[in-house]
């Protein structure tokens, strides 16, 4: 999944195509956050804001939950589980908050804030990504 936010968009667009052509030929789906039309496989962001292919929505209560539900998203990243750097501060569902928003959903589930493989075996649930989590030493 190729975020960049920080980039300006031409330099956005170059560092994409790079990192494109090395995952894809890795055998990797390549999943662009952002509804622009640079040739991904999928797209990342808000329900109302996704592009063609594989299509994951963000959500981080039960009404974005539902927004994706009925966009017909193929995935709902779902976050914050917990505390996370990338968004300091923000309230997390925790574990039983994560279970409880989540299961009833029609849609497949990635857990995603504060996930490394110590909160994946707290939360106790298959699908969850990483960010910052793989090298990230705040949690043991």
């Amino acid at each position: 999944m190729f975020r960049h936010y920080h980039l300006e968009e031409s330099a956005r667009r170059q560092k994409f195509a790079e990192l494109a052509g090395l995952a894809r030929a890795l055998g990797h789906t390549v999943i662009l956050a952002g509804h622009e039309d640079w040739g991904a496989d999928g797209h990342y962001g808000r329900p109302d804001r996704l592009g063609a292919g594989l299509r994951l929505a963000t959500a981080h209560d039960a009404a974005e939950l539902a927004e994706a539900v009925a966009a017909q998203a193929d995935g709902i990243f779902v976050s914050p589980v917990f505390a996370t750097a990338s968004h300091p501060g923000a309230d997390t569902l925790g574990a039983a908050g994560f279970h409880a928003l989540v299961r009833d959903s029609s849609v497949p589930v990635i857990a995603l804030g504060g996930m490394n493989a110590a909160s994946a075996r707290e939360l106790a649930w298959p699908r969850w990504g990483a960010i910052d989590g793989l090298g990230s030493t705040k949690r043991a």
